[in-house]
């Protein structure tokens, strides 16, 4: 059995490469290499797999796993400058393949202490950069 939730933030960031020159960089990251970066309303959509408890018939309980996402991921994110706000994206280029994974990374270094005693598991992070591009991470 799998529950999927999504989460809205809003978070903004600039594409660019200090290997690449400022030519290279217009030409890979186009107009999200702006000198004064650009946001988005992302869509975090975060599944997770295990059986039904026999009590609530729940995966896990929806409040749980709001609770767990709001204090590993959104807190860190909305209304983030991810080019200076957020850390382990300092010297990474902040494309939403790489915010896709660091959001995995935040989710299992918390998740056997929160959640894994419940027997539920972690199986995608997907992340909706605009209504024709998301990135997803899989287990």
């Amino acid at each position: 059995m799998q529950l999927a939730k999504r989460y809205p933030f809003s978070a903004s960031h600039r594409l660019h490469s200090p290997q690449l020159s400022g030519e290279e960089n217009a030409r890979v990251f186009g107009k999200c290499n702006n000198p004064f970066g650009h946001g988005h309303n992302y869509m975090l959509e975060v599944a997770v797999k295990g059986r039904a408890d026999a009590g609530s018939g729940m995966v896990v309980s929806r409040k749980t796993l709001d609770s767990f996402v709001e204090r590993h991921v959104i807190s860190k994110l909305d209304h983030a400058n991810l080019n200076c706000d957020v850390a382990e994206l300092q010297g990474v280029v902040p494309t939403t393949e790489n915010l896709a994974l660091l959001v995995e990374n935040w989710l299992n270094k918390a998740w056997d202490d929160e959640l894994g005693a419940r027997g539920v598991k972690l199986a995608r992070v997907r992340i909706e950069e605009t209504a024709r591009n998301s990135f997803e991470v899989r287990d």
